[in-house]
């Protein structure tokens, strides 16, 4: 089964999403750059503070939570250790170029917890034959967003539709470490549906996805209560569509591969 991964700072919302089926918490602190490279597009920037991972980790003890920094930068180091006293099971490096910025990375981080490389610059891309020898890897996680503005694309699904995470899945489950990539929205809907989406994890051997902001629309209320509910519902519902398309045959598999280049292409031609 896919690693199913929510961002969120909301203490309630992340031991409710454990509850609901959620496998991996991920807050965000990656600030450095993002409002420059994605202000135009209607995507997900968070506020999130090292105080908010301290909160949530505190909801989930025994949760596994993931912290994504900001990329390589001169005070790195002090964000690595304040991150690594708030006892995450993983660190994520955004937005790095080469593989000895993600090795010095990891080195900083000295086995105190997983390292996952966000794949998101073109150089990183071309340099992932290197990257997958960095020692520390825990996973490789494959960011379209940034992925696709660097390489002058209109839609974020375009590397997909075009080959590219192919080739980039292929170098890392040959290097023997587990990759996920992109968002994932709620079945039936997103410009790409969710069901699409799925099925490409499938096909490609992906490990983990992040739940788009779709999965939390009206998760939390206006006093702060959290209707857990919806999320377990929607939940079980991308289970039970997993289930069904892991027994898909190769014919169908490459049928539904096609429908995903088609609406790709559309998409990217009215942008």
């Amino acid at each position: 089964m896919l690693t199913l991964m929510l961002i969120t700072n909301h203490p309630d919302l992340a031991k409710n999403a454990v509850a609901a089926g959620v496998n991996r918490i991920f807050v965000d602190l990656e600030v450095m750059g993002k409002k420059e490279r994605q202000g135009h597009l209607d995507t997900w920037i968070s506020g999130h503070s090292m105080d908010d991972a301290r909160r949530v980790r505190e909801a989930i003890p025994d949760a596994e939570l993931l912290i994504r920094l900001n990329p390589p930068h001169d005070g790195l180091g002090d964000e690595i250790e304040q991150a690594l006293a708030i006892g995450p099971e993983l660190l994520m490096l955004p937005m790095f170029r080469t593989a000895d910025e993600l090795a010095q990375f990891s080195e900083m981080v000295a086995g105190r917890a997983g390292v996952v490389p966000l794949v998101e610059t073109p150089e990183a891309a071309d340099a992932l034959e290197s990257i997958v020898r960095v020692p520390g890897l825990k996973e490789v996680y494959i960011g379209l967003n940034d992925l696709h503005l660097g390489l002058k694309q209109n839609f974020i699904f375009q590397p997909l539709a075009d080959g590219m995470v192919d080739a980039l899945a292929k170098t890392v489950l040959n290097a023997g470490l587990p990759f996920g990539f992109g968002g994932i929205a709620r079945i039936g809907e997103g410009q790409l549906p969710g069901e699409m989406v799925l099925g490409e994890h499938l096909r490609l051997g992906s490990s983990s996805v992040i739940l788009s902001r779709t999965f939390q629309r009206g998760l939390v209320e206006e006093d702060d209560r959290v209707d857990h509910t919806k999320l377990k519902y929607e939940i079980e519902k991308l289970r039970e569509h997993e289930e069904y398309m892991q027994a898909r045959t190769p014919e169908q598999i490459e049928l539904d591969r096609s429908k995903v280049v088609e609406i790709v292409k559309l998409l990217s031609k009215v942008r």
